[in-house]
């Protein structure tokens, strides 16, 4: 049983899909009677059309041990349902655990089912469980596919409570990531669930049953993409708290309170990240609307995959410490090696070490190492004194012979620093979504008050790897020296980091094109950055690539987010 919670790569869920699917069990090409199939094996006594009533043909009779193309052969029956029949087996001719679905060749699905297989292995995605083989074998329709000992599925993971957020992100990052492919080729799933997506015990998540699992029940949808994003939200919905995003109860997890409806994760328990509760509103609520603003909807897996990217990066917790065991000594290095052990409990007395130097040598080595001191000394002082005073005659000569010509060629004279006009400026995006492009002229208006303002996000200080960073590029007028960059900022606090490019327009295409001619890091309302190397420029990139935390105002939530109040430039 633990193995098959663990690894079967079946269909048999434990129902409470109708969420998921009432767009999707419709009436289908088979003539199945339209109703909401469930995933239990209770449902015939619950009054679920057994296989005489939707006219499907009956199981083929098959026992443990049975061989399939005198290769697969059946060990364990995991799922007997709706006219097929699920099962672990042994590929003997390569030795390894295979799973395998069975139905008879006359049965309504058996050709969808077929064409759904191999469909699915010829998308080849590792992040799938694979399809090794579909055959039609005189009165059987089998399906092999990948069987993973080493995998455990999401039910098992959210009985013991909801995942962490690390693991939470990682699992709608890599599910996103993999639906987005398939639809790609044309393949949707309509049946994920959390008994549908297993985590490896390297921490990969993998997806079981693209394709083949709805074909096995004839389940489609007219809108597949939003039936598999819907799913993705739900799933992410149980994983941050452990509960089903509907009033039903299903797959192990509880519904929400009746009468209530569909509310935010962090309204459902406290803790829970902000970002990746929008997301799943984002990716279920219909209309887009979210407990503190209002997104666009994620209607389709691309559309999520591109909203998961704009997020800050959620990064691994840090690894807890333990302290190394205390150093044991030998019994050789504690000088006790050949030595009888001495009583445990008995107290040895330490020796005390003689005085150094007391000896009749001893002191006569003391003597003849002063006299040698006070010798050196005495020499020392002697030639330091002759020294001094012969170097101030040669300065005394060197002062009668100076002139005091003030056209010295050789006098190197200082720059004069001047500042540099700005003409232009304009909000340079390298990726994602632009911040406040029409504040850009706030920066150097001469008024401090004034100032552009980025968006807020939730993880920093650093914006990397989803944003690059953000910044402004500005209009020199004319090719200038740049010598310093003076950068007022709105907020305070660990930390900023500014970097400055030589770009070579006003909308540059990118910023690996750029010369970075200068860096600086603080914690105060100002940022001096000094140019590294003298270059002549039109346009230069003020960009920021760490922002500091800040408490709510009027203008945005508390998070990771800064203003620019002035820039000044000088030659």
């Amino acid at each position: 049983m633990a193995e098959r919670s663990t690894a079967a790569v079946d269909v048999a869920d434990n129902g409470g899909d109708e969420p998921l699917t009432a767009q999707a069990d419709q009436s289908t090409a088979d003539g199945v009677a339209n109703n909401r199939e469930r995933d239990t094996d209770s449902d015939e006594a619950q009054g679920s059309p057994t296989s005489e009533d939707s006219g499907k043909a009956s199981p083929p009779e098959l026992h443990s041990g049975h061989k399939l193309a005198r290769r697969y052969r059946l060990e364990e029956c995991v799922t007997r349902l709706d006219g097929f029949s699920s099962w672990r087996a042994v590929d003997e001719k390569l030795r390894r655990a295979v799973g395998v679905h069975i139905l008879p060749a006359d049965h309504t699905r058996a050709r969808s089912v077929l064409a759904a297989a191999r469909s699915s292995a010829l998308l080849g995605d590792p992040r799938f469980v694979q399809v090794l083989d579909a055959v039609e074998d005189n009165d059987i329709v089998y399906v092999v596919h990948e069987w993973l000992p080493d995998a455990t599925e999401l039910t098992a993971l959210l009985a013991s409570g909801p995942l962490e957020v690390y693991d939470a992100y990682q699992m709608v990052s890599q599910v996103s990531a993999a639906m987005a492919a398939a639809h790609r080729e044309g393949l949707a799933h309509l049946r994920l669930s959390p008994t549908a997506v297993l985590r490896t015990s390297t921490g990969q998540w993998r997806i079981r049953g693209l394709a083949v699992n709805a074909a096995l029940r004839g389940i489609s949808s007219e809108t597949p993409q939003r039936t598999d994003t819907e799913a993705i939200g739900a799933l992410l919905y149980a994983t941050l708290t452990q509960r089903w995003p509907y009033e039903s109860d299903a797959h192990g997890l509880a519904g929400l309170p009746k009468d209530i409806g569909l509310i935010p994760p962090d309204q459902v328990r406290a803790g829970v990240h902000r970002g990746l509760s929008e997301l799943a509103m984002r990716a279920l609520a219909n209309d887009g609307a979210t407990a503190s603003r209002h997104e666009s909807p994620c209607t389709t897996p691309e559309e999520l995959v591109k909203a998961i990217g704009e997020m800050p990066r959620i990064r691994p917790p840090e690894p807890a410490y333990t302290a190394p065991p205390q150093y044991q000594r030998t019994a050789y290095q504690q000088g006790a090696y050949g030595r009888s052990a001495p009583h445990p409990r008995a107290t040895q007395p330490v020796p005390t070490p003689p005085p150094p130097l007391q000896s009749r040598t001893g002191k006569a080595l003391k003597w003849s190492v002063s006299a040698l001191l006070i010798a050196a000394l005495g020499l020392g002082s002697w030639q330091l004194a002759d020294a001094i005073m012969e170097r101030g005659g040669k300065a005394d000569d060197q002062n009668q012979t100076q002139t005091t010509d003030g056209n010295d060629k050789n006098a190197e004279q200082p720059k004069p620093v001047k500042p540099i006009t700005i003409g232009g400026a304009q909000e340079f995006v390298a990726k994602g979504s632009a911040q406040h492009p029409e504040d850009v002229g706030k920066t150097y208006d001469g008024e401090s008050s004034t100032y552009w303002r980025t968006s807020t996000f939730f993880e920093g200080p650093p914006l990397a790897p989803f944003k690059p960073g953000v910044g402004i590029v500005y209009d020199l007028g004319s090719a200038q020296e740049v010598s310093t960059a003076a950068i007022g900022l709105y907020y305070g606090g660990n930390h900023t980091t500014v970097d400055l490019y030589a770009a070579d327009s006003l909308q540059p295409s990118s910023l690996d094109g750029m010369q970075k001619i200068g860096t600086v890091t603080t914690s105060g309302t100002t940022a001096t950055v000094k140019v590294s190397k003298p270059v002549k420029t039109q346009y230069v990139l003020v960009w920021l690539t760490a922002l500091p935390y800040a408490s709510g105002d009027g203008y945005s939530d508390a998070g990771y987010k800064q203003a620019i109040t002035d820039v000044t430039f000088k030659g």
